[in-house]
């Protein structure tokens, strides 16, 4: 079965909407990973518009499953990705307009950028995935790189809106996850995927993890964390 990991962005999203102390991410976490999630990842933001280090801090020492961090490549990161070593270090764009992540990884304009941030990052023994869009070029670079895993960016093939159009993102993405295992890189997904659309991941047998917040975290204000969680992981057993 894939591994899911649950994003808890949200969670801080609405905490940071009234300037609040609550809700907690960790509180979500430690829920989540209860109900059965396999991990969490968050997303430390240079503008620090939902996730703190504060944060990262305390569910570093507070929950006993994986932490993925996604964060920019750029030297405060680093920094911080060396002070509380999570489990894996998933590299994204970022860019302060955006509303959330706007693709993948421009892999090859950033291969001298991206090579010395995994180059310093394996001084600390860490882990590292890169957010990439799944075609050949950025793959291939990504093994160019030795990087550890890549999180194929699942946003077309979530946007598809025909079946059509759904078929042909997802056959590429399992032609890139094939190519990406021969190379010997880990793959997990993610991006835009939800209740409805998980089915068509769960048939690429080389996809290790899904990573998913947003729909969750939106499912789980209506029925709860642990019920939304429960939720997902049937859809994935499937």
């Amino acid at each position: 079965m894939i591994k899911l990991s649950i994003n808890v962005d949200h969670v801080a999203t609405l905490r940071e909407a009234r300037r609040a102390e609550f809700p907690q991410p960790k509180e979500a976490a430690l829920l989540a990973i209860k109900a059965g999630a396999d991990g969490i990842t968050i997303h430390l933001r240079g503008d620090r518009r939902h996730i703190k280090e504060s944060d990262l801090e305390v569910l570093k020492k507070t929950i006993q499953k994986p932490l993925n961090l996604e964060m920019a490549a750029n030297p405060e990161m680093l920094s911080i990705a060396k002070k509380y070593k999570p489990n894996l270090v998933t590299l994204v764009p970022e860019k302060p307009e955006e509303l959330t992540t706007e693709g993948g990884l421009d892999v090859n304009k950033n291969f001298d950028l991206l090579d010395d941030a995994i180059k310093r990052l394996r001084e600390e023994k860490l882990k590292i995935s890169l957010f990439i869009n799944p075609d050949s070029d950025s793959v291939n670079k990504a093994a160019e790189l030795n990087a550890d895993f890549v999180e194929l960016n699942t946003d077309a093939y979530a946007e598809a809106g025909d079946q059509e159009k759904s078929k042909s993102e997802l056959e590429n993405l399992k032609k890139m996850a094939k190519l990406a295992r021969g190379l010997g890189l880990g793959v997990n997904a993610g991006h835009g995927l939800n209740y409805q659309n998980i089915k068509g991941i769960t048939i690429i047998e080389e996809i290790e993890e899904v990573s998913i917040g947003h729909a969750i975290v939106a499912r789980a204000v209506i029925v709860g964390f642990e019920k939304a969680v429960g939720e997902m992981l049937e859809l994935l057993k499937k």
